[in-house]
């Protein structure tokens, strides 16, 4: 692990590359936003740290409002509770003898909650608990239309709630449902309605649960595309948004969301050959920035647009004469999705003015387990 000592002060140009660059006062203007928002709401914010993985970012997300945080992975939940985070919300099934049993753990020094979707993982997690005498919190999660884990609305969702309740060591704390296969929809109209049906849903399962005498203290669900439509329906009680913290090109695209928050994340790159005129090669390939939402592009660069990416290298296209870039200068890479950027570094490079301010470890970088 390098010391961020020799990198403090430095201008974020002289940083070696490709370096993964937080623009400071548009990170804090985001977190700031997005908890001004959560004053005016009954829900409140959980935020997703599989987005920026990094301890130090969720303590200034909780200083600011959000009451605790919500991870992918037991491992994310781990490098939080290490951390001094204690309520933690794992959105995922945690299935198997061996993460069952670092589950239980971590229940021992925080107030871990987790999704389930089976009756079988439920008990398996309660035997567990019950053997090392720990208390695990359960969301039984809702299909909501994503077609991916939980379990029907209705009569489905009652039961796995039924069957937490007679279970020792695990208590039932409500329910979850993301509505993720609407957060990106760029049309504002459009990604409404479609949140809100989906939302809908375990609406719909909360009230069949209590009609059969079954509270449901919590309602979590939502992500930085749906913050404020999923953050307004009153039976909603927490939020999961994530990406609002660094934003990226997609989401900037997505109506009603980039007005609110700036793109804060970049990866430095630096130009390693123009083999003619029209063409310029750079440091930032595969291994650093993530295309799934499609290719990244420049930030500030008139007349040059990135084109494909290998292993190691940018392709950029350039189409204005005067572009002046040659072997050796830099610039920076808006990434098209944070999240999975993000993962393929080590440290991000905090930077303020043009200056590196800090230098933060991402502590739960690849931590898939």
């Amino acid at each position: 692990m390098k010391s961020s000592e020799p990198f403090i002060g430095m201008h974020k140009t002289e940083l070696d590359t490709p370096a993964l660059l937080i623009d400071l006062d548009k990170f804090e203007a985001n977190i700031q936003t997005m908890a001004a928002y959560f004053t005016t709401v009954n829900a409140m914010l959980r935020p997703h740290m599989k987005t920026h993985k990094t301890p130090i970012i969720s303590h200034k997300q909780i200083a600011a409002g959000a009451i605790g945080v919500t991870c992918a992975k037991l491992g994310e939940a781990e490098a939080a509770i290490h951390a001094g985070i204690r309520d933690v919300l794992i959105a995922n099934q945690i299935v198997g003898k061996q993460k069952i049993a670092r589950l239980i753990n971590l229940a021992k020094h925080s107030e871990i909650m987790v999704a389930v979707d089976s009756a079988e993982n439920v008990q398996a997690i309660s035997d567990a608990a019950s053997a090392k005498g720990a208390n695990v919190r359960m969301l039984v999660e809702v299909n909501v239309g994503m077609d991916r884990c939980g379990v029907e609305p209705g009569k489905p969702a009652l039961e796995l709630a039924n069957v937490i309740h007679r279970c020792p060591n695990v208590s039932f704390e409500g329910l979850m449902g993301y509505e993720g296969h609407t957060v990106s929809r760029r049309d504002r109209t459009e990604r409404t309605a479609a949140a809100r049906a989906a939302i809908q849903l375990l609406i719909d399962a909360k009230h069949y649960l209590e009609k059969h005498d079954v509270a449901v203290p919590i309602m979590s669900g939502g992500g930085t595309g749906t913050f404020n439509i999923t953050g307004s329906i009153p039976e909603m009680t927490e939020v999961q948004a994530g990406s609002y913290v660094f934003l990226d090109s997609t989401y900037g695209n997505v109506e009603g969301v980039g007005e609110h928050f700036d793109c804060s994340l970049s990866v430095l790159a630096t130009v390693v050959s123009r083999p003619s005129a029209d063409r310029i090669i750079v440091d930032t390939g595969l291994k650093v920035l993530a295309k799934e939402f499609g290719i990244p592009q420049p930030i500030g660069v008139k007349g040059v647009e990135m084109t494909g990416l290998s292993e190691e290298h940018g392709k950029l296209q350039v189409s204005d004469e005067n572009v002046s870039l040659n072997p050796g200068d830099k610039l920076e890479i808006l990434p098209s999705h944070c999240c999975t950027t993000v993962n393929l570094h080590d440290r991000y490079y905090g930077i303020r003015n043009g200056i590196v301010e800090s230098v933060w470890e991402i502590a739960a970088r690849g931590k898939a387990q």
